[in-house]
C-alpha cells in the first residue's frame, strides 16, 4: 500500500510539472510585448525597437514595443510587474528604476522583488554640454566657474530622478559645487532652453544632443562613463577631465514579472546576448550612441542591487529641483 501511495505522489508531482515545462519548450508561440516607460522617440524607445526586432527575428515571433510613459517609468514597471508570468509581457527598464527605489519609496512595484532580471542590454553615455556663451571650455573650468558663482549656473534635466538628472547631482557632489536644477518634462525642451541660454548646463544622452554639437549651438565638455564614448571618442571622460572615479550613463535592461519560468528567462537572455553580437545590430546600436553590455540574469541582478545602493547615497544628498 505504501508503494502504491509513493507511486501516486510521484505521478502527481510529475504531471504538475508538465505544464511549465511544455510552456518553456513551446515559447514563444505568439507575439511578445516589450513595455517601454518613456515616450516614442526617446533613447529608451529607440533602443527598445532595435532590440525588439533583433530578438523577434531570432525567436520567430514579433516583439511589439508598447510605450507606457509617466511617473519616471513607474507606470510601465507596475504594468509589467502585474502582468501574467508567461514571458509574453516584458519590461525595458532604465537606470530610473533603481533611482526611484530611494527617490520615491513605496510608490510602484518593488523593483528587486517584483521583477525578474533577464539581461542588461546596454548603456548610453550622457554628455556634459554647456551653452556656447558659457566661459568654461573644459570640466575644470566649469567647476571653477560654479565655485565662483554658487547656485548661479542653471542645469536642466528631463524627469526627476532620470539618468541625466542624477548625473548632474553626482557631478555636483563629487566636484563640491552647487548649481540650481531646473526640471523639464522632456529632453527636447531642455535642449531648446540650453541653446537659448535660459539654462547653462545639461547632462544629455549622447543620442539626443549629437546633432546640435555639429551645428555649434552647444559645447560638449566630456562624457560620463568610465571609457570614452563610441559615438564621441574625441571627448574626454569626466574622470579623465578632472573627477577621477566619475562613471555613469543611461543603461537599459530587460525584465519579466517575478515568477516567470526560469527556462523562459534563460531563453530570452541567451537570445538577447546572441543579438548583441550581431554586426548589423551593433551597427544600429552604435549609431544611437548605445554600447552593448549583455550578461546573465544573475549578472543583471547583481548590477541592479549595486546601482540601487549607489544611487541611494546620491538621492539622500541631493537638493530639491524647481520645475520650468
Amino acid at each position: 500500500m505504501a508503494l502504491y501511495r509513493l507511486i501516486f505522489c510521484i505521478t502527481i508531482a510529475f504531471l504538475g510539472a508538465m505544464p511549465a515545462t511544455a510552456s518553456a519548450q513551446n515559447y514563444p508561440n505568439r507575439p511578445i510585448r516589450l513595455i517601454v516607460g518613456f515616450a516614442a522617440g526617446s533613447s529608451g524607445d529607440v533602443a527598445g525597437r532595435i532590440i525588439a526586432q533583433a530578438i523577434g527575428n531570432r525567436l520567430g515571433q514579433t516583439v511589439v514595443v508598447e510605450n507606457r510613459p509617466g511617473a519616471s517609468s513607474m507606470i510601465a514597471n507596475e504594468f509589467v510587474a502585474r502582468s501574467a508570468k508567461d514571458g509574453y509581457t516584458l519590461l525595458l527598464a532604465t537606470i530610473a528604476a533603481t533611482i526611484n527605489t530611494t527617490l520615491m519609496p513605496g510608490k510602484g512595484p518593488d523593483f528587486q522583488k517584483d521583477l525578474a532580471p533577464v539581461v542588461l542590454v546596454g548603456s548610453i553615455p550622457n554628455i556634459l554640454v554647456v551653452n556656447s556663451q558659457v566661459e568654461a571650455k573644459d570640466v575644470k573650468e566649469l567647476i571653477a566657474l560654479a565655485k565662483a558663482k554658487p547656485n548661479e549656473l542653471l542645469f536642466g534635466a528631463s524627469g526627476l530622478g532620470s539618468g541625466p538628472h542624477m548625473s548632474a547631482e553626482l557631478f555636483q557632489q563629487m566636484a563640491g559645487i552647487q548649481m540650481t536644477g531646473v526640471l523639464y518634462p522632456g529632453s527636447a525642451q531642455t535642449v531648446t532652453d540650453l541653446i537659448a541660454g535660459r539654462i547653462q548646463v545639461m547632462f544629455s544622452p549622447a543620442s539626443t544632443v549629437a546633432g546640435f554639437l555639429k551645428q555649434g549651438n552647444v559645447r560638449a565638455l566630456a562624457t560620463t562613463q568610465a571609457k570614452r564614448a563610441h559615438i564621441a571618442p574625441e571627448l574626454p571622460t569626466i574622470a579623465e577631465a578632472g573627477l577621477p572615479g566619475f562613471d555613469t550613463g543611461v543603461w537599459f535592461g530587460i525584465l519579466a514579472p517575478t515568477g516567470t519560468d526560469a527556462a523562459i528567462i534563460d531563453k530570452l537572455s541567451t537570445t538577447t546576448n546572441d543579438a548583441l553580437k550581431d554586426p548589423d545590430v551593433l551597427k544600429q546600436l552604435y549609431a544611437q550612441g548605445l554600447d552593448p553590455l549583455g550578461g546573465t540574469p544573475d549578472d543583471f541582478r547583481r548590477f541592479i542591487a549595486s546601482e540601487t545602493e549607489r544611487w541611494a547615497k546620491v538621492v539622500h544628498s541631493m537638493k530639491t529641483m524647481k520645475s520650468r
